[in-house]
């Protein structure tokens, strides 16, 4: 009897202690985020139905008309962090989605919402903005304009339904000029994001807008891209592609769109005198411009008897700095892979390419695909490129 009371505080104590930390033994932090990311869910299904009454009770609505016109085959968040104080709180998601009808795998970016909750317990977002050294996506900068064309899909902020049309026509020309030259083993459909300035193309792409000044256009995706990647985005510095005629427009829409066509086969062993050579290569092959024209910085310097010694190497592809010394490591590589086409043929040219490619390692790649593509080693093509420059240049 003495030693059955003994432990019935023991007892007592922890039945006590199961029921303050609930029958699951689920925290309040774990209940918290459980109803942020079921609120999340509703918000997502709100945008992928383009319900605005439903999107603005999951919170601030305000900013439904950014995302309104996205034509989108998924969105969803995925709470990968909350962060509460009381009745506010700040949640990190991930946020995936697909334009519909060109990503083959979602695009990811990080995102951070600020949060409140009600008198009745119930969350709502107060804002939603990119995470901390995330870059902004296109609706951060307002509402987004969509145009489709042929073989494109034109996604603008700021900018008038003629323009982003116009840039849907540059993209629908480019395609088939891109597949003629390099083949058709590719998607052949491309996403341009045209926003209102340099400023929000830096925005875009999560870096400072001196990197870009002067840049017509960039495209983004991954090296060697497997087939379930998301689509390539060709991202227009607006303020420079105003300075462009219509041949340079169509020339540089083209140049981007043969990055898009070459990204799976484009690896670290790509250099970029290749990978942007070849883009200009494309670029140009229909224009109808002579070397001279195309080459006016190189051209140049050939003519004062400066003839470059070697090929460029990635550094001279930096964004900063020299601006004419950017624009001969770019008619550097134009040159070189136009040399490969007049010498070897235009097939050979595409198979030079993927060779490089495979390899995967920069150390041989170039060397190797030489020997078996070309016949031919780096010092003795190096040497027949400069000749090719005096003659096509001097």
């Amino acid at each position: 009897m003495a030693g059955r009371r003994s432990r019935s505080p023991v007892v007592a104590l922890v039945v006590l202690l199961v029921v303050l930390t609930g029958c699951g033994g689920r925290s309040a932090a774990d209940s918290a985020t459980a109803d942020v990311q079921r609120l999340l869910d509703r918000r997502a299904a709100a945008v992928l139905d383009h319900d605005e009454r439903s999107y603005a009770r999951t919170g601030t609505g305000a900013d439904f008309a950014r995302v309104r016109a996205l034509p989108l085959a998924a969105w969803s968040y995925r709470v990968t962090g909350l962060h509460r104080t009381g009745d506010t709180a700040t949640a990190d998601a991930e946020l995936r989605y697909r334009v519909a009808g060109y990503d083959r795998a979602p695009v990811t970016a990080g995102r951070t919402l600020r949060l409140s909750r009600d008198a009745d317990g119930q969350w709502s977002v107060d804002a939603d903005r990119p995470a901390r050294k995330s870059a902004q996506q296109l609706w951060d900068q307002g509402a987004v304009q969509v145009v489709r064309g042929e073989r494109s899909v034109v996604l603008g902020v700021g900018q008038s339904g003629r323009s982003l049309r116009g840039f849907a026509d540059l993209a629908d020309r480019a395609v088939p000029a891109v597949s003629q030259a390099w083949g058709t083993d590719w998607g052949r459909r491309v996403v341009l994001l045209v926003p209102k300035s340099l400023e929000g193309m830096a925005g875009l792409l999560g870096s400072p807008a001196s990197s870009y000044r002067g840049i017509a256009a960039v495209t983004t995706g991954e090296t060697g891209a497997p087939a379930k990647a998301p689509a390539d985005r060709i991202i227009v510095n607006p303020d420079a592609f105003a300075l462009l005629g219509t041949l340079g427009e169509q020339v540089v829409v083209t140049h981007e769109t043969t990055h898009v066509a070459t990204r799976a086969h484009t690896t670290p062993a790509t250099p970029l005198w290749l990978s942007e050579g070849y883009a200009d290569w494309v670029g140009y092959r229909a224009a109808g411009r002579t070397p001279p024209e195309a080459a006016p910085e190189l051209s140049r310097a050939v003519t004062q008897g400066r003839i470059p010694s070697a090929l460029p190497g990635d550094r001279d592809f930096g964004f900063t700095g020299d601006a004419s010394r950017l624009a001969r490591a770019y008619e550097s590589g134009w040159t070189a892979c136009r040399l490969i086409a007049d010498r070897w043929g235009e097939a050979r040219l595409g198979a030079f390419y993927r060779a490089v490619g495979e390899h995967r390692k920069r150390a041989g790649a170039v060397e190797e695909a030489m020997r078996d593509v070309l016949g031919t080693t780096p010092e003795a093509f190096t040497a027949q490129w400069r000749d090719y420059l005096r003659v096509q240049l001097g």
